[in-house]
């Protein structure tokens, strides 16, 4: 069954992507290239098709889980300075860590009620990384 195509309400002009890129690389890139004393990814790149295969794999370990994905939340991170990571050693990655919640069936004396408890750290699903960083120089949004 094909999901019916609604227009995202968070969607934003390409000209404000590219001022916030522009701010970005002007107020915060500068900062951290001066702090690890080089050049530092400013974009990280996944396709569609490892995007897609992620979203399916969580949604099944959720389902595996009896739990229920309700987002993806994209966390900063920095690899270590390790010759193991080669060229990413010291730069700036992204990881997508999914969001949900387990269905727990809890009994207490007085309700005898069955409740959800929500937590969105209750899912033990692995987050998604490597993706293709933006190898410096800086890759501007344009």
């Amino acid at each position: 069954m094909e999901q019916k195509q609604v227009k995202p309400k968070q969607l934003i002009t390409k000209e404000f992507a590219k001022l916030l890129n522009e701010n970005y690389n002007k107020t915060r890139y500068p900062l951290i290239k001066e702090a690890i004393k080089k050049e530092d990814a400013n974009a990280i790149w996944f396709s569609i098709v490892e995007l897609e295969n992620y979203i399916a794999y969580i949604k099944a370990e959720a389902k595996k889980q009896k739990g229920e994905i309700d987002g993806i939340r994209f966390h900063f991170g920095a690899y270590p300075e390790d010759k193991a990571y080669a060229e990413k050693a010291g730069l700036t990655t992204i990881f997508l860590a999914p969001t949900g919640s387990k269905k727990i069936k809890k009994t207490t004396e007085v309700s005898k009620m069955e409740k959800s408890i929500e937590n969105d750290d209750s899912l033990n699903i692995a987050p998604l990384n490597y993706g293709s960083i933006g190898n410096p120089p800086p890759i501007p949004y344009i």
